[in-house]
């Protein structure tokens, strides 16, 4: 006579399986979870760098504006190096410490916002059109910024007055 083994322990290692599986589903899961908001939370942290980065180019200009040596006119710089030497005055006259790369693209290939004449710069805006993680609850200085689509939207300019729709430039003010 053969003996038969019982059924009980067969169906034991199965249900084992099938849960040892569950359980790795469920690690899987909560493993994608995790890098999802890593992402998002170095998305965030990007946003803030191209905040600070838009607001010294901002208050360079600002300072460029402001510093004109006198009896000369109040004039918007050439190019970004100016404001890293004022070639208006003899000394050396610093409005920004250095020059800062896109945080978005990683390079220093900002869109560049012209006056009118196409011979000064107003200010900068970064040239990634990802949809910004933020859209609402921007400090005081970027209320502007509320509801735009994309970053290159997110313009850091002076002297263009700046409204809850946005800032009004001109098309010919935006260049390469």
């Amino acid at each position: 006579m053969v003996k038969r083994r019982p059924q009980t322990s067969a169906r034991l290692a199965g249900f084992t399986y099938i849960g040892l599986l569950l359980v790795i589903a469920v690690i899987g899961l909560a493993a994608g979870s995790a890098i999802q908001l890593g992402a998002i939370s170095q998305r965030r942290q990007v946003e803030d760098e191209l905040m600070f980065v838009g607001l010294q180019y901002k208050r360079a200009i600002r300072s460029y504006f402001e510093a004109a040596p006198p009896g000369a006119t109040a004039a918007a710089p050439a190019r970004l190096e100016d404001l890293l030497r004022d070639p208006r005055f003899p000394q050396v006259k610093r409005h920004i410490r250095r020059l800062y790369a896109d945080p978005l693209t990683g390079k220093n290939d900002w869109v560049l916002i012209r006056t009118l004449d196409g011979q000064g710069i107003l200010g900068v805006h970064s040239r990634s059109p990802e949809t910004p993680i933020r859209v609402d609850n921007f400090p005081d200085e970027f209320f502007h910024f509320k509801g735009k689509k994309r970053y290159a939207d997110w313009v850091f300019v002076y002297g263009v007055v700046c409204t809850d729709a946005g800032c009004e430039l001109a098309p010919s003010q935006r260049a390469e």
